[in-house]
């Protein structure tokens, strides 16, 4: 319903009802988590209109540029990814000119019959800036975040020339969005409602909002600039400084000062390279960097700060130089020590093009001619490292959330007020997460040769969704890191069904994004939550955002793969031509790797890597002896924060992440959220967000400047400040006898 300016309580569909007992101060407890109550209001007003005329048209226009600009550029050799925060500020003068100008009018639908609204129920409100930043969300998960069922889609198309129809196309897009809404749903209760699952990413918008929006700072202890001033400052201070690291001083992304002392030694090299080696010493002085894989440094808990910090010197300090110069594991000197590249026996590139028919089945005898396919030891260890996040994931959560996860939890202040409002009954989730299983399972029989998944790996790839969203839910709502397990459906589904690449890739989609999907709408719901925004209008508005960005999704890829010619076929396109697609290949080779030459073949009794396979064993048992210490000594909560999950993900996403990025997020962090809260917590409570959110907004618009008006136009500058890193021999063998072109040979 759209919104009125009637000053009585909220329209009926977003309210409890009469009868609902209103909150009174001393009636609740506050939120537990410090952060949380430190930022979050405690105050809601049921009168501010929500689901107004302004709302649905800023938040359905906003969804659509942002998936049109998400798509469209996702294909380029230079992709660009337009981020939300960008429409959450756009939309703001957007609304205040709306509600300057609109009249107010109260407009009838169809004469009356199915309602009516108002076209300006009064000033623009915080409830409608939340909303509409809901709808934009939509947009940016599906073009620019793990858009990776347009990434199949493509690779069937572009990369194998399958003849697949629209429709089969339209239903595996909606249907996976659509499953994962359904999985949010029926995990609210688990994910949402308790206070302990809290979500930290979420505190940087809220304290954005808050920074638009209110214009008395209650609460906040310290001095100094309002929160508004303050983020302007910093917002065009980044915005500033964005145009050095992102365009005229790229080396500023990885400043690799060792590589300048020892220029001829390709050990002093691979040490410290922050972009091909190890970056020890290397450090970032780029946002874009820091932010890149673990998000923003300042929302995450210092807990999962610490853990991380871990994992990360135990792996890249540790195990890898062992791995590398001390045992010589995987032959893992003949080749680059930082890579994700594949590599034959003899140290060069592998090309997976040899080993294919020209219906890119497996050519066996073709596989067994050329020779085994080969990993570097950074990249194969941080497979195995998949396999122990995986386990010790679901151990983890049963040990130390289950009781608490199936019982009720007792609910905080914001629970409490979001009480007066009409709540989203469990079976309207229901009937999307039943209805895309059966649209899914309809689709792998009537186009069975499209899809090559049959209809019990559909089954398969539900029940693996099945188990792990929660537990990975749980952490990430408590740590900010979200457990991915990319390869280990790929993995299984490899071993199930060898051979069959688009098989691998929607059993990925299903089994595993499915789960990115759900975890993106449980962290809107919490921001919902946080913002006292009634639940049926976040339905409407993440279930009408998911139909119309997937359908204008697919329609421009669609329109783009049947109309540029040769499209990501980088032999065949002018040298010139833009449209690589280069994060598209990578989904193409992940369904060489796992879909065709299989995992039977890495990781098998004769695979190379098959010793890897126990850390699955490793991961599972590790938290229990974790947990059995917490149990023993209660007294030392220090203990039940030790957090084996958190700890593998020190070395998650490497490569493409770096060392680099990494190191520096956890220095960035440390600072901010342990010495800063601890020391001048006034401080932190008023700006630390609010830096985020500034650091996040001025990179962004930057970035997106600098692509429009330089980088599309191929206006690239070439010097010594624009090479990333100056470390040539980081790359290079140190094995005898291994020859690779502008590498010394051993």
């Amino acid at each position: 319903m759209m919104g009125s300016r009637s000053k009585s309580p909220v329209a009926a569909e977003e309210r409890a009802g009469k009868d609902q007992p209103e909150v009174q101060e001393g009636e609740w407890e506050r939120c537990p988590v410090e952060e949380v109550a430190l930022v979050v209001p405690e105050t809601d007003d049921p009168t501010l209109p929500v689901m107004t005329f302004r709302a649905w048209t800023l938040g359905l226009g906003s969804c659509v540029v942002l998936i049109f600009l998400n798509t469209f550029f996702t294909y380029r050799t230079q992709p660009l990814t337009i981020s939300g925060i960008l429409a959450q500020i756009l939309v703001l003068p957007a609304g205040r000119f709306m509600a300057a100008v609109l009249p107010d009018r109260e407009v009838r639908v169809l004469g009356g019959r199915l309602g009516s609204f108002n076209l300006n129920p009064g000033p623009f409100n915080i409830k409608e800036h939340v909303i509409i930043t809901i709808f934009a969300n939509c947009g940016v998960s599906y073009g620019g975040g793990d858009a990776y069922s347009i990434g199949a889609i493509t690779v069937m198309k572009a990369y194998y020339k399958q003849t697949l129809s629209f429709v089969c196309a339209l239903l595996i897009v909606l249907t996976t969005q659509i499953l994962g809404y359904g999985w949010a749903g029926m995990l609210r209760r688990y994910l949402v409602d308790p206070a302990e699952m809290w979500w930290p990413s979420n505190l940087a918008q809220v304290s954005l909002f808050r920074a638009l929006h209110e214009t008395k700072e209650e609460g906040v202890k310290s001095r100094g600039p309002s929160r508004m001033r303050f983020f302007l400052i910093v917002f065009f201070a980044s915005f500033a400084y964005y145009a050095l690291p992102g365009y005229l001083l790229p080396i500023l992304t990885f400043f690799s000062w060792a590589c300048w002392v020892w220029p001829h030694s390709i050990t002093a090299q691979q040490v410290g390279s922050g972009y091909h080696g190890l970056g020890v010493g290397a450090f970032t002085l780029d946002w874009a960097g820091i932010s890149a894989y673990h998000g923003s440094p300042l929302v995450a808990p210092w807990a999962s700060i610490a853990n991380t910090a871990v994992g990360f010197v135990m792996f890249i300090y540790v195990i890898v130089p062992l791995c590398y110069w001390q045992f010589n594991t995987f032959d893992a000197r003949k080749f680059p020590i930082f890579s994700n590249q594949l590599f034959t026996a003899t140290g060069q590139k592998y090309d997976t093009t040899k080993v294919l028919t020209k219906d890119f089945d497996l050519n066996v005898a073709a596989y067994n001619s050329y020779g085994k396919l080969y990993l570097s030891p950074l990249f194969a260890i941080s497979i195995g490292s998949g396999f122990l996040r995986f386990t010790a994931t679901i151990v983890h959560v049963l040990l130390f959330h289950g009781r608490s996860a199936m019982n009720a939890v007792k609910q905080d202040v914001h629970a409490k007020l979001m009480q007066r409002y009409k709540q989203v009954p469990q079976w309207w989730f229901l009937v999307l997460l039943l209805g895309s299983v059966a649209v899914s399972l309809l689709m792998s029989f009537v186009w069975k040769e499209e899809v090559q998944l049959p209809w019990w790996g559909m089954l398969f790839a539900f029940a693996l969704a099945f188990v792990v969203t929660l537990p990975i839910g749980v952490i990430q709502a408590t740590t900010n890191q979200q457990p991915g397990y990319d390869i280990i459906a790929q993995f299984m589904i490899g071993y199930a069904l060898p051979g069959k690449p688009i098989a691998n890739l929607l059993f990925k989609i299903y089994g595993r994004i499915s789960t990115v999907h759900a975890l993106s709408f449980l962290a809107d719901l919490k921001l919902g939550h946080y913002m006292k925004i009634p639940p049926r209008c976040m339905y409407t508005a993440q279930l009408v955002g998911t139909v119309v960005a997937g359908v204008v999704n697919l329609a421009v890829a669609w329109w783009m793969l049947d109309n540029i010619e040769n499209i990501c076929d980088v032999e065949a396109l002018h040298p010139d031509s833009p449209w690589t697609c280069p994060k598209y290949r990578v989904t193409f080779d992940a369904s060489v790797i796992w879909g065709l030459i299989g995992p039977g073949r890495l990781f098998g009794r004769h695979g190379l890597y098959r010793n890897l396979v126990w850390l699955f064993l490793v991961g599972a048992v590790l938290p229990v002896p974790v947990w059995l210490l917490s149990r023993a000594f209660p007294e030392k909560k220090w203990i039940a924060l030790i957090n084996i999950p958190v700890i593998s993900y020190g070395f998650a996403g490497m490569p493409p992440a770096t060392p680099t990025n990494i190191a520096t997020w956890l220095v960035t962090g440390t600072i901010f959220n342990y010495f800063v809260f601890r020391y001048r917590k006034g401080w932190w409570q008023k700006y630390n967000y609010v830096l985020s959110a500034a650091l996040d907004a001025g990179t962004a618009f930057m970035g997106v400047l600098i692509f429009f008006a330089l980088q599309n136009a191929n206006h690239e500058l070439k010097w010594w400040g624009t090479e990333v890193d100056h470390c040539p021999l980081a790359s290079c063998p140190t094995a005898p006898g291994i020859v690779v072109k502008g590498c010394p040979v051993f």
